[in-house]
């Protein structure tokens, strides 16, 4: 099988900031990770490729620091890695960020099969894998936990909706979003990593692709980012006195007034 999976490197979301003036990611300071949906994505790719043979390509769209993501799935066994950069790709929402996915994947040439993962923590939108799939003109399944059975032709999916399992069956070439349930990812060998550090990424401009500079980046874009904000953690501490008997009086006291019980 020809397996293309996508990765996209994402701030640590427990370090991330927002600025309030332009309500963007604060990433200067913050450690840059794979997108945790994404390893689940490569491990699945990988089983397949074990199981029935064939190449697994992955492919992120970033700056030049992705390299070091790409070179995270490299050394858990994939075999080639593209990075889409070019400083018109910069500000794509998901639908820009779709059509590129998709002029790429059109240069890559023949594929079975395109794996990604669920949804990135930094955006949470989802929209990726099946805006992808539809700018292709492929079938695609949402939301994997579960692949049942595979054969050249088609694949059997076990997905979860809400308040349901649904098994189903996809038309290869094709596309599936993986969620985290779907599997635990490997970890990487040290001779996996040295194999890593040695091997080439590919990276690919605007022009290198074909791609329509008005589909791309900021300017493909439907989509603009209007307010951005972090959660609020508002926690008080309560230190209750007094004998065991006591404290649990008190508690008890504090949570009627909260209104708790």
């Amino acid at each position: 099988m020809n397996i293309i999976v996508c990765v996209k490197q994402v701030p640590d979301t427990l370090a991330v900031g927002v600025d309030s003036k332009t309500n963007t990611l604060i990433r200067e300071g913050v450690d840059s990770v794979i997108n945790p949906f994404d390893l689940h994505a490569a491990e699945v790719a990988l089983r397949l490729k074990e199981r029935y043979g064939g190449v697994v390509t992955a492919l992120s769209m970033g700056p030049s620091q992705v390299i070091d993501t790409l070179r995270q799935v490299l050394s858990l066994g994939v075999e080639r890695a593209v990075l889409l950069c070019d400083i018109g790709f910069a500000g794509a929402d998901t639908l820009a960020t779709s059509y590129t996915l998709a002029t790429a994947v059109k240069k890559l040439g023949r594929f079975d099969l395109i794996i990604c993962g669920r949804q990135a923590v930094d955006g949470d939108t989802a929209h990726v894998g099946p805006s992808l799939a539809e700018k292709l003109g492929i079938p695609h399944i949402s939301c994997a936990v579960k692949i049942h059975k595979v054969t050249d032709k088609y694949i059997i999916a076990q997905r979860m909706t809400d308040g349901a399992i649904e098994k189903v069956k996809l038309s290869l070439p094709g596309l599936i979003t993986v969620s985290k349930s779907i599997n635990k990812p490997r970890t990487a060998t040290l001779k996996g990593k040295m194999k890593a550090a040695r091997a080439e990424v590919e990276i690919w401009s605007a022009h290198d692709i074909g791609a329509d500079e008005s589909k791309i980046g900021l300017k493909g874009s439907a989509t603009r980012v209007v307010k951005m904000a972090t959660p609020k953690h508002d926690r008080a501490g309560l230190l209750l006195e007094g004998s065991v008997a006591e404290q649990v009086k008190g508690l008890a006291l504090k949570l009627q007034q909260a209104k708790v019980l």
